[in-house]
């Protein structure tokens, strides 16, 4: 696992989404407590029915998550996943694993609520994935049920 500069992770963020509107007191804010990884391929990062302890953002490689045996998404760059069991304490929900090489950006459970607070854009764009993710959900359970 690679370890980067502050400089470095701030122009990692600046680059994505999620971060867009974001000034550079806010990058710094994140800069400050992530740690900027790299994951091999085929590495386990979240296991359903685990504890959740990190946050974690894709800035680079692609990533499996399994929902169940018949459901599975891929993530990639930009993507985020980790936030529901840190927001309500509960287990992983699914387990995600690195189909390639993964570059993240990763966010320990102590530092997540206050970094929520010091950016207030980051908490708007986690809620409205949430949601999207919940609407996307319910679609899919309507076709099927």
């Amino acid at each position: 696992m690679a370890l980067f500069s502050r400089h470095k992770k701030i122009d990692h963020l600046r680059k994505l989404p999620i971060f867009q509107g974001c000034g550079r007191r806010e990058l710094t804010a994140v800069a400050r407590i992530a740690d900027l990884v790299e994951t091999p391929a085929g590495k386990v990062l979240a296991r359903a029915g685990a504890t959740g302890r990190e946050f974690y953002l894709i800035l680079e490689g692609t990533a499996r998550v399994e929902i169940s045996p018949r459901k599975r998404v891929r993530l990639g760059r930009g993507d985020f996943f980790g936030e529901m069991s840190l927001l309500d304490g509960e287990p992983r929900s699914a387990t995600v694993i690195a189909e390639t090489p993964l570059r993240l950006l990763v966010i320990g459970r102590r530092a997540f609520w206050p970094l929520l607070l010091e950016v207030p854009q980051l908490t708007r764009r986690i809620m409205v994935t949430l949601s999207q993710r919940l609407r996307r959900a319910q679609a899919e359970q309507a076709i099927l049920g």
